[in-house]
């Protein structure tokens, strides 16, 4: 009988902390041997002249998530999680969202169910509370964090989703008591709407108005608001999304002070601009890059760079929130022709987050290997709960690894992505690196763009105490 289950021979590992060429000796899904040599395996994998990295921890995805009426989500758990994979990812964190009125047990155990056997890699729930009643805070949320739900999100906006400033407070007050771990969405909602009302009135009605109803400073006010919440109730947060430099001010001032803020940022932030919602003549094809916060200018990109770079940013993550683009369920539904209030909020993102932010990051010298994999691996297993299971390459770790060529040159297509959406946005971007294999707890899900592995082999796994905490 053989020794090992898998063996990937010749590739230099890098994690968080190190660099070193050795082989790797897989059983039973779990990593069991790291050595120089490795000998008597089922099946050998050569990674010569490729890198073997921890594989790709999403933290921040939204995969078949109610979005309104007549509105449907272009990714399910079985696309997303394909995409994911191919993408070099091997863990991926979408979000269970409590429908107001309703039980948020409920909410969470009807979103399980549409994972069950579907996901190729592993997922994991974060929960967003958008109707903290007296049972959600105090029976269904301290239950559901007991059972591994360790993380949920709050919304400073949105009609369907906005906390009053009492309610944030008293649910910060839950995840201090309660040990868990907020993220929060930080836009200002009145200022939103006062902004959307006053551009609607003056006739401009075109995607690339979402910009300018969302600007830095309503970001940077909202930011400060909820560090200043935190403070008060003593509470570790996380301010996800940040778009430039005046929120990520707002968090690095919180972090100089001895605040425990942190921050994340995605592809979108570094590589397009607002200009890109402009679409050809104010038409509606600036649809395609509409999100929230909305992408700014090459000034804010180099801002981004300052904060990933000088230790501001713990996670980058994609927000991947996929619509279609040309079809009256996405992002062309008969309302968003008449103003861009009415454009979905998000674009696709999660299979080409890594090779993004490789090829911008370490392929132009702006990061080392440790700092990608600290980004996009390691932090987020350690602040959702996840390590030491997950986010590195050592011995007991899952086997959770992706090999990467750091010279292979590819150009992004939609033809060649496995999302569920009709669109990239970054249709034509040209990146330096990319995901040749992805092994999820020692099985190949993808080789060379080609998806080889089970729908159903990844789980809904629970999670531990974030490390923030």
């Amino acid at each position: 009988m053989a020794q090992f289950d898998l063996a990937i021979r010749g590739g230099t590992i890098v994690t968080a902390s190190d660099e070193f060429r050795a082989d790797i000796g897989i059983r039973d899904g779990r990593i069991v041997s790291i050595a120089d040599r490795i000998e008597g395996a089922a099946r050998e994998i050569d990674a010569t002249d490729l890198l073997a990295l921890p594989g790709g921890i999403d933290s921040h995805v939204h995969i078949s998530q109610p979005s309104g009426p007549d509105v449907v989500m272009a990714d399910d758990f079985a696309s997303a999680t394909r995409a994911a994979a191919a993408g070099g990812n091997t863990t991926i964190l979408p979000f269970a969202l409590q429908i107001k009125g309703s039980s948020l047990r409920a909410c969470v155990e009807a979103y399980k169910k549409l994972a069950d056997g579907e996901c190729y890699i592993d997922t994991s729930f974060h929960l967003i509370i958008s109707d903290p009643t007296a049972v959600v805070l105090g029976q269904e949320l301290p239950a559901l964090v007991k059972d591994g739900y360790t993380s949920f999100k709050v919304f400073m906006t949105y009609d369907d989703l906005v906390l009053s400033d009492k309610q944030l407070l008293e649910v910060f007050e839950v995840a201090r008591r309660e040990q868990a771990l907020v993220m929060v969405h930080c836009e200002g909602y009145d200022a939103i709407r006062h902004l959307t009302e006053k551009l609607e009135r003056e006739g401009h009605i075109a995607p690339y108005f979402h910009g300018t109803s969302r600007p830095q400073i309503v970001e940077r006010e909202a930011t400060h608001r909820a560090i200043s919440h935190a403070e008060i109730v003593g509470v570790p947060i996380m301010i996800v999304h940040v778009s430039g430099r005046e929120a990520m001010e707002q968090v690095r001032w919180a972090q100089q002070r001895g605040l425990p803020v942190h921050a994340e940022t995605c592809p979108q932030y570094i590589t397009l601009t607002a200009d890109d919602m402009k679409g050809l003549n104010m038409d509606m094809s600036g649809a395609k890059y509409v999100c929230s916060p909305p992408p700014r200018d090459k000034a804010s990109q180099d801002a981004i760079w300052d904060g990933i770079i000088g230790g501001v940013f713990h996670t980058f993550s994609s927000d991947h929130c996929p619509f279609r683009y040309d079809d009256p369920k996405g992002k062309l539904t008969p309302n968003s022709r008449t103003s861009f209030c009415w454009v979905l909020n998000g674009i696709p993102g999660v299979e080409t987050r890594l090779p993004i932010f490789f090829s911008e990051g370490v392929s132009k010298g702006r990061i080392s290997l440790q700092k990608f994999v600290e980004l996009t691996s390691t932090n987020h297993a350690r602040i959702y709960g996840l390590y030491p299971r997950k986010g590195s390459i050592g011995v007991d770790f899952d086997a959770d690894i992706v090999l990467w060529d750091p010279k292979l040159k590819k150009t992004i297509r939609q033809s060649d992505l496995h999302h569920g959406s009709d669109y990239t946005p970054w249709e034509g971007f040209e990146v330096t690196g990319w995901p040749v294999m992805t092994i999820a707890r020692g099985q190949v899900v993808a080789d060379n763009g080609k998806i080889v592995g089970t729908k159903g082999a990844g789980e809904v796994i629970s999670r531990g105490r974030s490390s923030l905490i």
